[in-house]
């Protein structure tokens, strides 16, 4: 048996990886499936295969399967293009007969009705139909969205979002990742759905107050409207497109659709998940 991991170069893909090797997962029966080979060498050097396959390119991923391979297949990071990239990989994975296919949707899965939701909810029904034997890993937010561009809060004194009081039940994406390598190497969990998100959910008032402690300056949380805060993205440079869908994430946050705290993601991960303070602690550390 294989455990293949597609976005094998991305944060999620190679920190499963990482944890896997932890786990005690020889290298040889690990396979990395990455777009680019250089960006992988050094998943290469550690004994991992390396299996190149592009999901924009369905005729990559003919070979990069094989019958009975365990497969945590990473979600595209291209909003707007993950149907067809999703079932381009679906079909590779049903023609080849892999014996699991562990997908990262996002948290709510059918019952999220937030932009972002769409296309992960496309891919589940892709992947039933398939008659593949699955793993839904539904993730909540991962922490890093938050604190890995700490820059301008800190330039401007002021965490800003249109989540009004929302709470967001975030994890690390290495919480995300010990989960996801435990379903590929543990029994039981064929053909079900896990909801995933940090055991404590927090408010962006919190946040704030969690990096005035930290930085011993004064950090508020501006609340601003969705059409501020769609104008505060763009002039930031993010396209408009891809800063509607994250205006609309706060405002499923202010909704509360990222706050369930099920506890499925440390029971998987085997250990509490990530505490905010410990991921800002650290990002202010980077």
């Amino acid at each position: 048996m294989i455990i293949v991991v597609t976005g094998a170069t991305g944060h999620l893909g190679r920190l499963t990886i990482e944890s896997l090797l932890t786990a005690g997962v020889p290298a040889g029966e690990i396979a990395a499936v990455a777009r680019d080979g250089a960006k992988a060498a050094s998943l290469a050097a550690l004994g991992v295969e390396v299996r190149i396959g592009d999901y924009d390119r369905p005729e990559t991923l003919t070979d990069v399967f094989r019958s009975g391979d365990r497969v945590l297949f990473v979600s595209g990071s291209e909003a707007g293009r993950r149907v067809p990239q999703h079932t381009a990989v679906v079909a590779a994975a049903r023609a080849a007969g892999v014996a699991q296919l562990a997908y990262t949707g996002v948290l709510g899965g059918p019952d999220a009705d937030f932009e972002l939701a769409a296309e992960h909810k496309v891919t589940e029904r892709l992947i039933l139909d398939s008659g593949l034997p699955y793993t839904f890993l539904r993730n909540g937010w991962y922490t890093e969205n938050y604190t890995e561009n700490l820059g301008p809060v800190l330039e401007h004194g002021a965490v800003v979002a249109a989540a009004g009081d929302g709470r967001v039940a975030s994890a690390s994406r290495a919480d995300y990742a010990a989960a996801a390598a435990a379903v590929v190497t543990g029994e039981g969990h064929l053909n079900k759905a896990y909801e995933l998100c940090g055991d404590t959910a927090w408010s962006f008032a919190e946040y704030a107050a969690e990096l005035s402690r930290r930085t011993g300056r004064t950090i508020v949380y501006n609340n601003v409207p969705g059409e501020t805060m769609l104008g505060i993205l763009t002039g930031a440079g993010v396209p408009e497109p891809m800063a509607a869908v994250l205006v609309d994430v706060d405002r499923a946050i202010e909704r509360g659709l990222l706050v369930g705290t099920t506890g499925d993601l440390a029971r998987l991960a085997g250990r509490p998940t990530t505490p905010l303070a410990e991921s800002v602690a650290e990002a202010l550390k980077a």
